[in-house]
């Protein structure tokens, strides 16, 4: 049975795939829009918006990932995010180009209408034209920055993580010498006490031996004089 963590990770991923699709789907439709430009502004802020969502999202997910008890786990769900991340940057890629490919057809359209009489109207409907791709570059180029920095932190993460890892492995292997030591340590303890029981067994043997000879000396020595006709 899935615990709580992976069913909320599950469902992360699943959120992350969707808005996914959805900016995609949306991009395409600015790549095709034939104008007029509150048609492609609209366009424009239900992708930021989505954007913003699949953002969220992400950092979610990444959070997720801090938070698992395996490190399996965790370098799983960190390598999904990753995923995702760079598909986020290459939706943010695709959206400025379908923006400029929009904003460049849109204002060839009005440079036609221009030139076959189009009046005053025609003429700031342009300009406005070229501030909304200028503002909308630079909204894009603003949601690149983020993510930009969002990456740069996931690096700074990993780069900590890696570090503890190192030195997680220098203190399980200094263990592992420390316990090498002591089971050479307790080795040779325990030969010194086999040593110690033979060297005691010898030693009790020996004094038994000496006190048998000595009352033996001293049995005869009491026969002799006692009993000197025996």
């Amino acid at each position: 049975m899935a615990s709580s963590v992976d069913v909320h990770v599950r469902i992360c991923g699943q959120e992350i795939i969707k808005y996914d699709l959805e900016i995609k789907a949306l991009v395409q439709d600015i790549r095709d829009c034939p104008g007029p430009q509150s048609a492609l502004m609209e366009l424009n802020s239900e992708v930021k918006e989505k954007f913003n969502k699949l953002r969220l999202r992400i950092q979610d997910l990444e959070q997720m990932a801090r938070e698992q008890d395996k490190e399996t786990d965790r370098q799983a769900i960190q390598a999904e995010t990753e995923n995702h991340r760079r598909q986020m940057l290459s939706n943010q890629t695709a959206w400025r180009k379908a923006n400029l490919a929009c904003k460049l057809a849109i204002d060839n359209m009005e440079k036609d209408k221009l030139l076959h009489g189009g009046d005053n109207q025609s003429t700031r409907q342009r300009k406005v034209t070229k501030e909304s791709l200028v503002e909308t570059s630079s909204n894009i180029t603003e949601s690149l920055m983020s993510i930009s920095r969002m990456m740069a932190e996931q690096v700074k993460q990993s780069e900590d993580s890696i570090s503890t890892l190192a030195t997680s492995s220098r203190t399980v292997q200094e263990t592992n010498e420390e316990f090498k030591n002591m089971t050479g340590t307790i080795h040779l303890g325990r030969k010194l006490i086999l040593k110690y029981n033979r060297r005691e067994l010898t030693d009790k043997l020996l004094i038994f031996l000496a006190l048998a000879l000595f009352f033996a000396t001293v049995l005869y020595i009491l026969k002799k004089r006692l009993f000197p006709f025996i």
